[in-house]
């Protein structure tokens, strides 16, 4: 009994390294959080009361200012809004999709051209043919300008996420699972959809999030391909948004006789309400991801 309990004491974490460990995750924490609550608070700071006092976690004087300019165009918003969403959601599952079967083959040590599709997949990640091809293709071949399946297209195939897939795969799926599937009579898109798929939920979340990241937080594919309001994404539209704010910050500045004074343009805490309008969504979609982040982390940990 004395050794079995000395055995197990040596595996504890002691009282100075477990305080340690608790102030550095909790320094992380707050270096995460504290600059997230800045944003939110300067975006409620009164303008006037912001220039003079500076950033502060504690506003001397609480002001709305920027949200109302924001929400002015509140139909425009929500178009934007809606743009944003359906091109998220169906981005999002198609490019989960599409990586998650491309990546199941490679991971398969069967699969006789596994080693060249791996080779194609990280030459795109090390070399770009560049923008100009990249908009001849979509624009002159495809003939997709101007049109809702550009925002989605061209981010479908992502190299670093199917070979983050492919390395889940190979750990989660057992190929003794797969053969014994085989044997009974299952064809290989049987095998991933009702096997692969079902037991690769914590990677395929992993993936589906970061895409959602991906369309969400993209400005740059309505700025190329779209000449429509009408394709505005949330992202785009606050950028447009941000950009006339400026324009008209330097020219009431520069020219005395406008009528325009630089003081009713919430051209600092616009700023930040234009940040906490663009990332709430996925502040509040992330929490119902968070359960498959941890048992990605514990997949493969234990092995029996």
């Amino acid at each position: 009994m004395r050794k079995r309990k000395r055995s197990f004491n040596a595996h504890q974490v002691s009282a100075p390294a477990n305080i340690m460990l608790n102030a550095f995750f909790v320094l992380t924490t707050l270096a995460c959080v504290l600059p997230l609550l800045l944003v939110i608070m300067v975006s409620v700071t009164d303008e006037q009361s912001l220039i003079q006092h500076g950033y502060s976690l504690f506003p001397k004087k609480f002001g709305f200012t920027g949200y109302e300019y924001i929400f002015m165009r509140g139909g425009a918003i929500l178009h934007a809004y809606g743009i944003s969403i359906l091109v998220s959601l169906a981005g999002t599952v198609a490019g989960t999709l599409v990586m998650a079967m491309y990546a199941y083959p490679l991971s398969r040590p069967n699969f006789k051209f596994r080693k060249s599709f791996t080779w194609i997949v990280l030459i795109t990640m090390l070399f770009s043919a560049g923008l100009v091809p990249w908009y001849i293709v979509y624009t002159q071949v495809l003939g997709l300008l101007d049109s809702l399946p550009v925002l989605i297209i061209p981010y479908l195939m992502n190299a670093w996420y199917v070979l983050i897939m492919r390395t889940f795969y190979r750990s989660a799926l057992p190929e003794e699972l797969l053969e014994s599937a085989r044997i009974d009579g299952a064809g290989e898109f049987r095998i991933f959809f009702t096997i692969a798929l079902p037991l690769s939920t914590a990677g395929i979340a992993t993936v589906a999030l970061f895409t959602m990241l991906v369309y969400w937080n993209d400005w740059y594919l309505p700025l190329i391909y779209s000449r429509s309001p009408n394709l505005n994404t949330i992202q785009n539209f606050l950028r447009q948004m941000l950009e006339n704010v400026q324009f008209l910050a330097r020219m009431s500045s520069q020219m005395g006789g406008v009528t325009i004074s630089l003081k009713d343009l919430p051209s600092e805490t616009i700023r930040m309400a234009i940040a906490v309008v663009a990332v709430g969504p996925i502040i509040f979609a992330y929490p119902f991801f968070q359960r498959y982040f941890v048992k990605g982390l514990t997949i493969g940990a234990v092995k029996g």
